[in-house]
């Protein structure tokens, strides 16, 4: 698929310290963009040392803006004079103490806030949105139920709530709210991206995304005795990026895009990293059996409620990319090397022991 990226146009990114911000940054900056990045603290060398870094090797720039989700008109400055704005910033955290406070209203009403400053902001053409496949589906027993027997862009998210699945929930409020203030209006249109499961290292060199735990519990032993039975589509983030990038810039990207480029699973992923790391790291070499993770899973693990275990554990996963291949012309890199990238860097950080 052709485009072509308008390097005399400015661009915003949200929450421009995140995994996938981070790789949409790069992957502009080396296409000749000026990227206004907004982060809660600019003066964070640890947080933003490495966008400046990709400021420094060009050929395009990122400027670092103050801004925070939940202040109202807080990106109307870093926003000024852009054409388009990726919306990545959302809460991804697996341990909260209040999901109303800690997930679910900063994504909504983040999401509010910076599409309030796009109305407000002439120069704004068009607005990505980094959604997820939670927005989907809440849980993977209910694959069989729809229409193909497969997640694709016409599902909805309908079974998720502030005390079950908590961040599909946001993930899912957030966008439908923004999908309605776009058809409230005709000036800038809304593109969507619906990633899964993402991989990879990160910009930065921490692991500090959610998105790292099941890598970390591959390789500290957490699953030795057995890999939970679950299947979930996962994607490179580096894919993840370039999607948001096409459909910023392919004029005829409408609608939602499911991201991942297969179904996996924590056992799965061990199998792909065991030639190079198993024989010194404990990763698991078979499941646990789902009525074992049933009856012990909430004792270890409060975040394996029964009720998730019992909707989500030995169920198929089964997702439809077509679009995103068609429209968006990704063209999505096998897993293997997201997966050794991904954990290489976590021993790095001196994470694991070896067994």
């Amino acid at each position: 698929m052709e485009y072509i990226v308008n390097t005399k146009e400015k661009v915003l990114v949200t929450g421009a310290t995140g995994f996938i911000a981070g790789w949409i940054i790069k992957q502009l900056v080396e296409a000749g963009v000026c990227v206004h990045a907004a982060v809660r603290d600019p003066d964070s060398e640890e947080k933003v040392g490495h966008l400046k870094h990709l400021s420094q090797k060009g050929p395009g720039s990122v400027v670092l803006f103050k801004a925070d989700l939940t202040e109202t008109r807080s990106f109307d400055k870093a926003m000024k004079g852009c054409a388009t704005v990726f919306h990545t910033a959302s809460p991804f955290i697996l341990k909260f103490n209040d999901a109303q406070k800690d997930l679910i209203e900063p994504a909504l009403v983040g999401t509010e806030n910076v599409l309030s400053s796009v109305n407000d902001t002439t120069s704004v053409k068009r607005v990505v949105l980094t959604s997820s496949t939670a927005a989907i589906y809440g849980d993977t027993i209910e694959c069989v139920n729809t229409p193909n027997s497969k997640f694709d862009e016409d599902n909805w998210n309908t079974t998720s709530s502030a005390s079950h699945q908590p961040y599909s929930y946001s993930k899912t409020l957030a966008e439908r709210a923004a999908w309605k203030i776009a058809e409230d209006q005709d000036r800038w249109t809304l593109v969507v991206i619906n990633p899964a499961f993402v991989i990879g290292a990160t910009l930065s060199g921490k692991s500090t995304s959610a998105t790292h735990e099941i890598f970390r519990q591959l390789g500290d032993g957490t699953m030795k005795a057995g890999a939970p039975p679950f299947e979930i589509g996962m994607v490179d983030v580096r894919d993840v990026a370039d999607a948001h990038i096409r459909a910023a810039y392919i004029k005829k990207a409408v609608g939602r895009h499911m991201i991942f480029t297969e179904t996996q699973s924590p056992l799965g992923i061990a199998n792909l990293i065991k030639e190079k790391y198993g024989s010194t790291y404990p990763l698991p070499t078979k499941e646990l059996p789902k009525w074992l993770l049933w009856l012990v899973g909430p004792i270890v693990d409060k975040t394996f409620s029964r009720k998730m275990i019992t909707l989500n554990m030995s169920h198929r996963w089964i997702g439809d990319n077509s679009k995103s291949i068609e429209e968006l012309g990704i063209n999505y890199s096998p897993l293997k090397a997201s997966a050794e990238d991904m954990f290489q860097q976590m021993i790095n950080e001196g994470q694991f022991r070896k067994k």
